[in-house]
């Protein structure tokens, strides 16, 4: 007996109208990657390499080696540009030809003819989020690194300047033994270098009446304790109303505090530089210390992981909407531009959203996806203007 293979649903099976549409948009679309890759990569970086190659020495391997690292940061943001150009321009010129007039005549909705357009920008939307989350975080850093190093300077540990840590907690009174929520200890340490914080100060305000201030020269995080080292340094004790105040030296005091602070200085500055689950773990560190205003703007980071890729379906749509009009035909300097204006429009309007959002006027969920949702309204609109 033969065995049985399992067939896709015939509807997801692709005709051979849907593989020559598809075909129709392959050389628009690599057409167009190429020309914004080479465009943004030029005005984004090629020019600030070429400057530190003449200005500070840097040698140009290095250069080209960072130019290569960098670039695919710079294909996350022309996928969706790409994909809105080679959709207009791909579907304008077979409009113009009448090869769409044709297939509607033989019943076909404009709808169905769209239906490879969205099917191609929905594969570059998934090509986006890979490379967004799992490959530009990584090239960005090796590239940030490389320059460092070509240039002389400090790598990786640099990022733990100005390390600022908070917890909050139950702060406990003495005397009545009652208890209130609030801030219980601020970490503030000068410089992160090698696992080891330098130029400490930590206040403690775990009991009501008493404030208690910790200055050290070093302190490091000793795993078999779970507890902070910290190292020649002083702790002065503040008590009562009147705060009466005692002090001591040590050359080695143990404190009890989460390694929160070390995962705080290891955390890009950027959630570009952050995978999703960096970022959601960087989220949980800043909510814990009580950062709420950095907790929000990453949450509208978080959310942008996604909507980022998704301007890809965005821009399919509105691009085959557009140039499947009747008689509709583009030029390839017409596509450009139209595609321009279309863009700059949909990023501000996604920057508005985001800023809203980061300041706490929206939720971060509304603030991130507001803007592909409108477009997606817009473009449906577009199709249903084209169908008639």
């Amino acid at each position: 007996m033969g065995r049985a293979t399992l067939k896709p649903p015939r509807w997801l099976r692709p005709t051979i109208m849907d593989r020559w549409l598809v075909g129709e948009l392959v050389g628009p679309l690599l057409f167009a990657i190429a020309a914004f890759t080479v465009v943004s990569l030029s005005v984004g970086v090629m020019f600030e390499l070429v400057r530190r190659v003449v200005e500070s020495g840097l040698p140009v391997t290095v250069a080209v080696e960072i130019l290569g690292l960098r670039l695919p940061g710079f294909l996350v943001l022309s996928f969706p540009m790409a994909t809105l150009m080679a959709t207009l321009l791909a579907y304008s010129r077979l409009s113009g030809n009448s090869e769409l007039t044709a297939l509607r005549s033989v019943g076909l909705s404009t709808s169905r003819i769209v239906a490879p357009a969205l099917a191609v920008a929905l594969l570059m939307t998934g090509l986006t989020f890979v490379f967004n989350d799992v490959i530009v975080p990584r090239t960005n850093t090796m590239a940030e690194v490389n320059l460092r190093r070509a240039l002389g300077k400090a790598i990786a540990t640099e990022q733990g300047k100005n390390v600022v840590y908070s917890r909050f907690g139950r702060i406990v009174n003495a005397e009545d033994g009652e208890s209130a929520r609030g801030l219980v200890q601020l970490f503030y340490a000068r410089r992160f270098d090698d696992g080891e914080m330098q130029g400490v100060t930590v206040l403690d305000f775990s009991r009501a009446d008493t404030t208690q201030m910790l200055m050290a020269e070093r302190g490091v995080w000793n795993e078999e304790r779970a507890l902070w080292e910290f190292r020649d340094g002083r702790v002065v004790t503040l008590t009562g109303e009147e705060g009466a105040a005692t002090s001591a030296n040590f050359d080695r005091y143990f404190y009890p505090l989460s390694r929160g602070p070390i995962e705080v200085a290891q955390l890009p500055d950027d959630a570009a530089h952050m995978t999703l689950a960096q970022a959601r773990s960087a989220e949980r560190l800043l909510l814990e210390a009580g950062d709420q205003k950095e907790a929000r703007r990453l949450r509208v980071r978080i959310q942008e992981k996604f909507t980022l890729p998704m301007a890809c379906l965005v821009f399919g749509l509105i691009g085959s909407s557009l140039g499947a009009r009747p008689n509709a035909r583009t030029s390839r300097s017409q596509g450009f531009g139209i595609s321009v204006v279309l863009i700059l429009i949909y990023y501000i309007l996604s920057f508005s959203f985001s800023s809203l959002g980061v300041k706490g006027t929206l939720s971060p969920m509304l603030a991130a996806w507001s803007p592909v949702a409108i477009s997606l309204g817009f473009g449906a609109v577009l199709l249903r203007l084209a169908s008639r």
